[in-house]
């Protein structure tokens, strides 16, 4: 039987394909807490881009149903994530209410190795300017700042939630994850910055195993090697990652001319870099 619980946490037992794993929610956790626990335990074993169905062990029946309506843990239990049979197409919607930007590691001393550098460069500030006429949260990093330098001058942060170093080539990192968690609503994720075939694919291969849509900007977004980056763009849109460009972002988040800030965004598309070549090596 199920033993009630006060406050404090409850034990679930979680099932997804042939595993089980014991762990604990606070007590009256709900679906989207339950959904977060299945993402933070099989991550990296769940194909995103499925529908899946929680389901309830429920002991009248011995056997699992489908999780009632504002179900919410008050004792002991046993639920299962299963997947169904249909793909959902990612349809790649915008709103900024639901996106937030990620800068990667658009630092001084990559400057000379990095194909069109300059170009990234002030495609990544238009992007960073867009943001702030939205209001969308910034979040960015620097690989080992200690020494490769902090992020280019002409790249300005003003206003960027989060400016953090890291070693890991991902930015997925646990104060990234904790700022996400504190933004309610958060479905997409506008990436940019180098190295594509390594930062930039490391973290958008994270960000869709936890459930995100993830969007990279093609024109602000560079490697040493063009093949590299050529592979990468390839790679990750097969995965259902969208490979889109600057100019579409800005024009997604503002979806209308009426919109009280389109003329600021038209002007920044209007100061579009030279034509540079890196598009036409996607």
């Amino acid at each position: 039987g199920c033993a009630p619980a006060g406050g404090g946490s409850v034990p679930v037992l979680f099932c997804f394909s042939v595993f089980a794993r014991p762990a604990s929610v606070p007590h009256g956790a709900g679906y989207e807490l339950l959904i977060q626990k299945f993402l933070s335990l099989y991550g990296d074993q769940i194909d995103m881009h499925r529908k899946f169905v929680v389901q309830l062990f429920a002991e009248e029946w011995s056997q699992y149903i489908d999780l009632p309506k504002g179900f919410l843990v008050n004792e002991r239990c046993k639920l299962r994530l299963v997947p169904l049979q249909i793909q959902i197409t990612t349809l790649g919607n915008l709103t900024p209410s639901s996106t937030v930007f990620f800068c990667c590691d658009m630092q001084e001393r990559f400057r000379p190795a990095i194909k069109y550098f300059g170009d990234i460069i002030s495609v990544g500030q238009r992007l960073l300017q867009g943001a702030r006429l939205l209001g969308i949260p910034v979040i960015v990093t620097e690989q080992y700042p200690k020494g490769l330098g902090s992020t280019v001058q002409e790249i300005d942060l003003t206003g960027a939630k989060l400016v953090l170093p890291k070693t890991k080539f991902s930015m997925v990192l646990p104060e990234v994850e904790a700022a996400l968690a504190e933004i309610p609503g958060v479905r997409s994720i506008v990436l940019f910055g180098v190295e594509t075939h390594v930062c930039i694919q490391q973290t958008a291969l994270e960000l869709i195993g936890r459930g995100l849509e993830v969007h990279i900007v093609a024109d602000a977004t560079s490697s040493r090697s063009m093949m590299d980056r050529m592979f990468a763009l390839e790679r990750l849109a097969r995965t259902g990652i969208i490979v889109t460009t600057s100019e579409a972002i800005l024009l997604q988040l503002v979806a209308d001319k009426e919109h009280p800030k389109f003329k600021e965004i038209q002007n920044l598309i209007k100061a579009s870099a030279p034509e540079s070549g890196l598009l036409s090596k996607v």
